[in-house]
């Protein structure tokens, strides 16, 4: 079982997971985001993915997060994004152990998520949201400075500590996020490539191959 809402706060989905029975493994894509999870008892960052990773768990595994998108969940946590990619930390590691003990032992733990992260909420970085959207879009990195009003070296090292790595990789990744959602919605392969922004239906197959590890085909299985 997996569900999803918004959360109180801006660019954050809460999510809850309980592991069923027979459960297969799963694919996690990269998708830019960095996720505070509390699972059974224990509390930790997963960091932004730079290809997709598989996550098992035993059966009854309960999971209750915050998934914080548009580079907002660096400065909730105090540490920069980049220091975390591919990686899963302990909270302890991070915030004081009685802040993090309160989470692990909260009747509700994804109410207690949401209300230590918006103690610790410090807004959004406006250029980074923009960054984002621009990534999204397809826009080069020298047209995303620009309109960030920030030089190229500056934009990659806020991007490095908001998202985890630079604007180019950023763009790959939720290009092929992009893509796959298109394909789950019945377009044809060569439509999805024209769409997302990709040069041809063998250049998508290539980058999904590259970040999921599989071919587009076994992700819509």
């Amino acid at each position: 079982m997996y569900e999803e809402r918004a959360a109180p706060l801006p660019y954050v989905v809460a999510w809850r997971s309980v592991t069923s029975h027979g459960s297969a493994p799963t694919r996690v894509l990269p998708d830019g985001c960095l996720d505070l999870i509390w699972r059974d008892g224990t509390v930790f960052v997963a960091g932004p993915d730079t290809t997709a990773r598989i996550a098992s768990s035993s059966p009854g595994s309960r999971y209750a997060a915050l998934r914080f998108g548009a580079g907002t969940g660096p400065a909730v946590l105090g540490i920069a994004a980049c220091e975390v990619v591919d990686r899963q930390v302990s909270l302890e590691a991070v915030w004081p152990a009685a802040a993090v003990r309160a989470i692990a032992e909260a009747e509700d733990p994804l109410a207690a998520l949401t209300a230590a992260a918006r103690r610790r909420w410090r807004g959004t970085d406006r250029a980074m949201v923009a960054l984002g959207g621009a990534a999204r879009a397809g826009l080069p990195v020298g047209v995303v400075a620009e309109r960030c009003g920030l030089s190229s070296r500056q934009l990659q090292r806020r991007s490095n500590a908001a998202f985890g790595y630079g604007p180019k990789t950023l763009h790959r990744i939720l290009r092929m996020q992009r893509a796959v959602a298109l394909a789950r919605t019945g377009e044809s392969f060569a439509a999805v490539s024209a769409e997302a922004g990709y040069a041809d239906q063998a250049h998508l197959a290539r980058e999904v191959r590259a970040l999921a590890g599989v071919p587009l085909t076994a992700l819509l299985r």
